[in-house]
């Protein structure tokens, strides 16, 4: 079998037994093709030097260790798929070493940005998702995938998300976030593909797009979304994504007041460890708070 058709049964494989989700199923695809382009005789036959030679090159690429851990793991689940198959008799992994964990605090915005960046949202359907990546702490993925259904009904201020594999989980809608999305609804119409195909596929999403295949807007266009408003609203639109905005949503809360379960809660963390570095985040605020508020602190003063 050639290296598209061990790769397409190994993403089967992922699916079938262990439930992978589309978007895990990408990534993998994306690391394994990263790999197969760069090892030219191929991941099938490829010897432990060659791999290896492959991983030293992630850095020289300036990938990040982050990019390059996830890379090491794509190819290690795959090859110990090849061995359960019978393809190969080694696996040219087993000396690999992960590259060491950096920690990286997270980009943030402050809440004057992100009030600016919802102020320059060109139209009710850019303000709406705008408000729900930052004021419910969605995922990109998550957004884009949210079907009609999911909208709150007249009364509620929750909606329903389905997170990482497959986990649902009830986000709660502060009254802006509930007052864009009725907005959005309102004109959610005239976003429809006047084509009788597309507009088939695109009425169950709650951000519909008229081109893409599926109906749904993409994470793509996300983006582009919040460069253009981070452009008007005079923010730099490098320090602006959907990740950036989550990461807003969390610290935000963390720096008002929440405690780390509830944080975990409402951004969908399975480990509450994912969730602690937001503490590192909000540290000058909090810092700031007890230098100011604690009786010794004043008293030293």
């Amino acid at each position: 079998m050639s290296d598209t058709a061990l790769i397409e049964a190994f993403l089967e494989m992922l699916s079938a037994e262990r439930g992978a989700r589309t978007n895990t199923l990408d990534a993998y695809k994306r690391d394994l093709d990263d790999a197969r382009a760069e090892i030219k005789s191929g991941l099938r036959d490829a010897n432990a030097a060659t791999v290896e030679s492959y991983v030293a090159s992630l850095a020289r690429r300036g990938l990040s260790s982050a990019t390059a851990r996830r890379r090491i793991s794509a190819l290690r689940q795959y090859y110990r798929f090849l061995l359960q198959e019978n393809v190969r008799v080694d696996d040219p992994t087993s000396r690999l070493d992960p590259p060491k964990r950096t920690r990286r605090l997270p980009k943030t915005l402050t809440t004057g940005e992100v009030e600016r960046l919802i102020d320059a949202a060109e139209n009710p359907r850019d303000k709406a998702l705008i408000e729900l990546l930052y004021g419910a702490g969605l995922r990109v993925s998550e957004l884009v995938a949210l079907p009609l259904r999911a909208a709150p009904k007249p009364g509620q201020q929750h909606m329903i998300i389905e997170g990482k594999g497959g986990r649902e989980r009830l986000v709660a809608l502060g009254r802006p976030a509930l007052a864009a999305l009725e907005a959005h609804l309102s004109v959610r119409a005239s976003l429809l593909p006047r084509v009788e195909t597309r507009r088939e596929k695109a009425e169950r999403w709650l951000f519909p797009s008229q081109s893409a295949a599926d109906g749904k807007l993409t994470r793509r266009r996300v983006g582009q979304i919040l460069e253009a408003a981070a452009v008007k609203a005079g923010i730099d639109p490098t320090l602006v994504s959907p990740h950036v905005l989550r990461h807003a949503f969390a610290t935000h809360l963390v720096e008002g007041g929440a405690d780390l379960r509830t944080v975990q809660t409402l951004l969908g963390h399975a480990d509450i460890a994912t969730t602690q570095i937001y503490t590192h985040v909000a540290d000058g605020p909090l810092k700031t708070l007890v230098e100011t508020k604690h009786p010794l602190a004043r008293k030293k003063d």
